[in-house]
């Protein structure tokens, strides 16, 4: 819907707009001009802001099925923000601290990686007892969302030796315990 277009804004008491605000005139010139057969999905551009302030602004159109536009995302810098603000709001300072992201080719090397790495911290968890390590380890990735991927239950039951049933029991179990704690 163009005439409630913004899903989602974060700062917007800079351009001064909020959620359901309609598309802009040039967002619509975009949206024209973008899409599949080779046409330029994004575009970087100088503008100003509703208040007169300089902003550089970069718009990505995100296409749907048969390269139908079916969303858009805008990223504004505003340029008369303070140098030493920006900097220190985008770099790594020494107390930053790093998401552990792993990128990697296909879902099953996702699996494998999570399940690799939940197995060695809880294996070195010497609080844990060897009969408990399966479900805490079951638990961990389950915490992670690991679950949600189609061939997650299968990998993880032939890697630690047990039935994809033994997997599915202690995935119920932890929901039941978290439901029971609510």
């Amino acid at each position: 819907n163009l005439d409630h277009s913004i899903i989602k804004i974060v700062n917007g008491f800079h351009s001064g707009r909020t959620e359901g605000s309609p598309i802009t005139d040039f967002a619509l010139s975009v949206l024209e001009k973008s899409g599949g057969d080779g046409k330029q999905p994004y575009f970087v551009y100088h503008s100003k802001s509703k208040y007169g302030k300089p902003v550089k602004s970069a718009t990505i159109v995100i296409d749907g099925q048969n390269n139908e536009p079916i969303a858009m995302l805008c990223i504004n810098l505003y340029l008369d923000s303070p140098i030493y603000s920006f900097l220190q709001n985008i770099s790594a300072g020494s107390g930053t601290e790093y998401a552990n992201e792993n990128f990697t080719r296909n879902s099953d090397e996702l699996i494998i990686n999570a399940l690799n790495e939940a197995k060695s911290r809880i294996n070195a968890d010497k609080t844990i007892s060897l009969s408990l390590k399966n479900k805490a380890i079951i638990n961990h990735l389950c915490i992670q969302g690991i679950f949600k991927l189609k061939s997650a239950i299968k990998i993880v039951a032939d890697d630690l030796g047990i039935s994809p049933n033994t997997v599915y029991l202690h995935i119920r179990a932890m929901k039941q315990e978290q439901n029971g704690a609510l």
